[in-house]
């Protein structure tokens, strides 16, 4: 079983996105008893509120299931239980650092680093453009899995 966990900043936008995205990429291909996936935040901010509608919204449009959730907070345990903790861009990673004892970032990922890309993840909560959030999520979670198929 393989553990991957998605973080971004309130966990009502991009990690709830790429939760139930990759979990999609992973049912299409037969492969849910092999992962186990969720996602948190790293932020107070948004904890018990449900996925932003904007998520929603483009989640219907794109035919991915969902379904309502309430964020939840990134604890330091998490890292005990999931082996791939992806986040979406470089302030996920500064907070990150904060949380975690020692600094001991092994499992930390960059999630377009899996595309081959050294950026962003721009969080639509500021954009407005969940479509370009939608986009980049989609291109991340299809090369996690590609990464992860091969590699295990």
């Amino acid at each position: 079983m393989v553990n991957v966990l998605f973080l971004c900043h309130g966990n009502i936008c991009r990690s709830p996105m790429a939760e139930f995205v990759f979990k999609d990429i992973v049912a299409q291909n037969g492969k849910q008893n092999n992962y186990n996936i969720a996602s948190a935040a790293l932020s107070n901010e948004e904890i018990g509120n449900d996925v932003h509608y904007g998520t929603k919204n483009i989640l219907n449009i794109k035919g991915v299931p969902h379904n309502s959730r309430q964020a939840v907070k990134f604890t330091p345990q998490h890292y005990e239980i999931y082996d791939y903790i992806i986040i979406m861009d470089q302030n996920n990673f500064n907070y990150i650092k904060r949380i975690l004892p020692n600094n001991n970032l092994n499992k930390v990922y960059k999630f377009l680093s899996f595309a081959g890309l050294n950026r962003d993840i721009a969080d639509p909560w500021y954009t407005g453009n969940f479509e370009q959030t939608y986009n980049d999520v989609l291109l991340a979670s299809n090369s996690l899995f590609k990464y992860l198929e091969e590699n295990l």
